[in-house]
């Protein structure tokens, strides 16, 4: 045991002896057999600097390629902001795609209605939301209906058909249709044909005059709207109202409310009312003939 044991040492210490041996290489001139250059190295030497110099190359490669858009080039690597703008780009070119096709469609409808191939009443209009159903009403709530009916009922004892603001004209006494401050005058030259009075919101809309409900209704434009047919060729139109309380074909007197101020409808700015008021067919200046 001790010889091989003996042996074993030997055989180590002649390992590290092998590795740890120097050689000398050495550059000579051919013509002068000058040596012109030497080094020594050993395997163990040439290896560690081998590792290094792996190392070193390998670490620089991967910071070449992370650090720089080197990295954007290699297969199944992309920048999330490259992702992003790619992504984008796809619904972008999905998008006109489809522009183009209704373009397209839009283009071969034309022509054949040109042509005479297709009949024009059968051609379905593309902007629905352009017509607008005058006869559409939103339905009301129960909540709603509870409200106007109480209102209803106190309203029967309402004595603002006294109201001192009345004024007369031509034997009819015309009763101002809210109270508050008007905000925008009549201007037939831009077709603005009321005026618009700022009011408080759920404020009580009174009937200029006595007469017929023959529209009451929503419109997109003007909210809520309703309007009265009077004697003498009378027309006055009440527009944003919040709330309707009559329904086309009931009787309505001077001074009873038919509606509460609102803001409704997209042209409306704020809660207010814009109050027209029509002769024969043709737009007049309420204030010619109301006091407000």
């Amino acid at each position: 045991m001790k010889w091989w044991k003996g042996v074993k040492n030997n055989n180590n210490l002649s390992f590290w002896k092998r590795v740890r041996f120097k050689y000398k290489l050495s550059f000579i001139n051919e013509n002068t057999l000058e040596e012109v250059w030497s080094f020594r190295l050993s395997l163990f030497s040439a290896f560690v600097t081998l590792t290094v110099y792996a190392i070193s190359l390998i670490t620089i490669t991967a910071l070449i390629i992370i650090m720089t858009p080197i990295r954007n080039y290699l297969p199944g690597y992309l920048d999330v902001e490259v992702r992003k703008e790619i992504m984008e780009n796809a619904l972008r070119a999905d998008s006109l795609e489809r522009m183009i096709q209704i373009q397209d469609l839009y283009l071969r409808n034309v022509t054949q209605i040109m042509s005479g191939e297709i009949e024009l009443d059968s051609i379905r209009r593309i902007d629905s939301l352009a017509q607008t159903d005058v006869d559409y009403q939103i339905p009301r709530s129960e909540a709603e209906q509870a409200y106007v009916k109480d209102f209803e009922q106190d309203e029967k004892y309402n004595l603002t058909v006294l109201d001192v603001n009345a004024s007369h004209s031509n034997t009819f006494f015309f009763y101002k249709p809210v109270n508050g401050m008007v905000s925008s005058r009549y201007q037939a030259d831009i077709r603005h044909f009321g005026i618009d009075i700022a009011a408080k919101p759920n404020e009580s809309v009174l009937a200029t005059l006595d007469g017929t409900v023959v529209y009451a209704g929503y419109d997109p434009n003007e909210g809520n709207v309703i309007q009265l047919q009077h004697k003498n060729g009378f027309i006055s139109i009440y527009k944003h109202n919040e709330t309707l309380l009559k329904e086309p074909g009931q009787s309505v007197v001077a001074g009873e409310a038919i509606a509460l101020v609102g803001n409704s409808g997209v042209l409306s700015t704020g809660p207010h009312l814009h109050f027209e008021l029509w002769l024969e067919g043709k737009p007049v200046n309420p204030e010619d003939y109301i006091v407000f």
